[in-house]
């Protein structure tokens, strides 16, 4: 006669499968969540339990997420308080942000039957501006490096594997692919930044073409004004309409007398901070351009009268 116990599993095994099983359903944890929603360029605000006192739903330490379009991740513990918490944190969104910390007892205010009290504290989390850089090349090296530390989540786009390479570009996700490419398939918000500093002009065309197209706060491209006077024209000529064109702002950078990649990043990224700080300054490009050339007539001028003595 068989053991009817034999295969029933341990109440360990039997433990641990149902663990497994739970594992399996559960909602992503509340820093994933964080993780994949600054990674997205989502406004969001953290919800924290800092004080609990009595019967509570939860303690202190359980956080929660809600970004600005409703979507929540975790739990504080439902009910009235959670409702009222996130009404709150949905305000303070709305507001622009900053922090507020809700104190309520829960059934003299809220009706709820625990009877304890908890303190939430409810701050608006800024996520990291998203730069988009196109080219790897000698100037986007430094580029990325002051984007990086000026709080900038960077992604660098270079069909060239000697190039694309993550060692080249610490703090900056690499991707090996074609720009143009990436460009096109390149899901983006109004809150992004993209710059275009390739090695070939060509190349360019074809990534600003794509990137017109798209949501951006930021549409920049390394280049002179002739450049610019040139693919306005193509621009024009495939159908982009003047405020498309509008948005492409080259030369990129602010007209500070730049020559080596790294004087030349401190130029782009001057004019990429007062654009995510919204006081974007006058470029003065086309100034800064007659000042040179009155400069080299000016020169030009002396050298002839040198000559003649």
């Amino acid at each position: 006669m068989s053991d009817s116990t034999g295969d029933r599993p341990e109440p360990r095994e039997h433990a641990d499968r149902a663990m497994h099983a739970f594992g399996e359903a559960r909602e992503p944890d509340v820093w994933e969540v964080l993780a994949r929603w600054r990674a997205e360029g989502r406004r969001m605000a953290m919800l924290t339990v800092v004080e609990s006192r009595g019967f509570t739903p939860q303690k202190a330490g359980t956080r929660m997420l809600v970004a600005g379009s409703g979507a929540t991740a975790g739990t504080i513990g439902g009910g009235a308080i959670e409702h009222e918490a996130l009404r709150e944190a949905r305000a303070l969104l709305e507001a622009g942000g900053g922090a507020i910390t809700v104190r309520k007892q829960l059934t003299q205010d809220l009706g709820m039957c625990c009877g304890g009290e908890m303190v939430v504290y409810i701050e608006s989390l800024e996520a990291p501006p998203r730069l988009f850089l196109f080219g790897a090349g000698y100037i986007a090296r430094p580029i990325a490096a002051l984007a990086t530390g000026c709080g900038f989540a960077v992604t660098v786009f270079d069909g060239r594997d000697e190039w694309a390479s993550a060692a080249r570009f610490p703090g900056a996700t690499v991707r090996a692919q074609d720009p143009a490419d990436a460009a096109r398939a390149l899901e983006t918000t109004d809150a992004d930044f993209a710059i275009v500093v390739t090695h070939d002009h060509d190349l360019d065309q074809r990534i600003v073409q794509e990137l017109l197209r798209k949501p951006l706060k930021f549409t920049g491209m390394i280049g002179s004004l002739g450049k610019l006077a040139k693919f306005r024209r193509r621009l024009e000529t495939r159908g982009f309409t003047a405020e498309q064109v509008a948005r492409l702002r080259t030369p990129l950078g602010l007209p500070i007398g730049a020559q080596t990649p790294e004087e030349i990043a401190v130029s782009v990224l001057a004019e990429l901070v007062a654009v995510r700080r919204e006081t974007a300054p006058d470029k003065g490009w086309e100034e800064a351009a007659r000042a040179r050339h009155r400069r080299s007539r000016v020169a030009d001028a002396k050298s002839t009268e040198g000559s003649d003595t």
